[in-house]
């Protein structure tokens, strides 16, 4: 009689890992992504391939790609983890808003600094059963986080065709100029102002906004500096070491030696609220959401 193997069922920390695997540059930094070491990374890889009889990495690339299986087995392991979220949807209404854990993304100060603060302290006062975690991470990789449903909802730029979104602010480029230069006696300047001056560009979530908008005026400037963190910026900007371009939701009110210009031409961006389907949220990203909702119509 002819022996019949069966496959071993992949856990879903080995189906987390392909997850991350799909988004990831190599296979040590999608492991850590998830909370794995390098040793349990691999051997949780090979234990995945093992159990789905078939490599799901080509090991011959260049750089991390998934082989045509993987590629082909990655949108049902995403469907898995939905599944596995609708169960959790569903115990959460049977508890009702008493307890519960809501997953939100934010893409950072714009979010992080101005939108969510005044919501969360409504939301917990209403709501202290429920735990929010806030997951902060570049504009792209809370989109992917919402469609692997590792946060529920998100802050992102608009628009979003894939996700049921929410407007709820503009959220408009102003130049940050030092307060001793000539130009901060202007009450609005003109984008071609700054070419002449070292521009600090920063690598936070506007900086392909900023980018666009000097390509769109046939502009040059002088990127002098790229930074990443919002205060380094300011500093350089009160020391007089350039000019720069931000969001100003991502602000501050007041920065020692630095004033903040309106510019000529205008450019914004919506911000808001994203999800996968808005009617099937969990009581509690349901709150949320329309807690969020609530705000925009004041």
């Amino acid at each position: 009689m002819q022996k019949r193997y069966l496959l071993q069922a992949p856990t879903l920390r080995q189906l987390e890992l392909l997850l991350s695997l799909s988004e990831a540059d190599s296979i040590a930094s999608a492991g850590s992504k998830i909370g794995m070491t390098p040793s349990a990374t691999s051997h949780a890889l090979r234990a995945l391939e093992s159990a789905l009889g078939t490599a799901l990495v080509d090991r011959n690339a260049a750089k991390l790609e998934l082989t045509h299986a993987g590629e082909r087995i990655l949108p049902h392991v995403r469907d898995a983890f939905a599944a596995l979220n609708l169960v959790k949807t569903t115990a959460n209404a049977s508890a009702g808003l008493q307890g519960g854990v809501l997953g939100v993304g934010s893409f950072g100060p714009s979010s992080s600094l101005k939108l969510l603060p005044p919501l969360l302290a409504v939301f917990s006062q209403r709501y202290p059963g429920i735990e929010v975690r806030v997951t902060e991470r570049s504009d792209p990789e809370i989109e992917q986080d919402i469609i692997e449903r590792r946060v529920e909802i998100g802050f992102v730029t608009l628009p979003k065709s894939q996700f049921d979104t929410l407007a709820l602010a503009v959220d408009e480029l102003v130049a940050v100029i030092p307060a001793h230069f000539p130009l901060a006696i202007k009450d609005t300047i003109a984008l071609s102002d700054l070419t002449a001056l070292p521009l600090i560009l920063t690598h936070a979530g506007s900086q392909e906004l900023i980018v666009r908008m000097f390509e769109r005026a046939d502009l040059q400037p002088h990127f002098a500096h790229e930074m990443t963190q919002l205060l380094s910026i300011l500093e350089f900007v009160a020391r007089g070491q350039g000019v720069s371009v931000n969001a100003s939701l991502a602000l501050p009110e007041h920065y020692p030696g630095v004033v903040y210009r309106k510019l000529h031409p205008r450019t914004a961006r919506q911000v808001g609220l994203a999800c996968l389907n808005q009617e099937r949220l969990s009581p509690a990203a349901a709150a949320f959401w329309q807690l969020a909702r609530s705000t925009v119509r004041k």
